[in-house]
């Protein structure tokens, strides 16, 4: 496994320095943190769960209406 730091972490095209999600894909996981705490905890899953998350994102399972 890479070290954080060699890792190439991606934020949406929304962040513009606020706290965001940043990403990294790795051949078999999902690796995301803060980008306000980039040494901070960081959380790990898989591919599959990544993919049910974004589906739930568009579906808007997680709005606050």
């Amino acid at each position: 496994s890479q070290p954080a730091s060699e890792l190439v972490w991606q934020c949406g095209r929304s962040c513009d320095g606020g706290m965001c999600v940043e990403i990294a894909r790795l051949s078999d996981a999902i690796m995301m943190r803060d980008s306000m705490y980039p040494d901070g905890t960081i959380l790990t899953v898989s591919r599959d769960e990544w993919r049910r998350f974004v589906v739930g994102i568009k579906a808007g399972d997680f709005d606050n209406s």
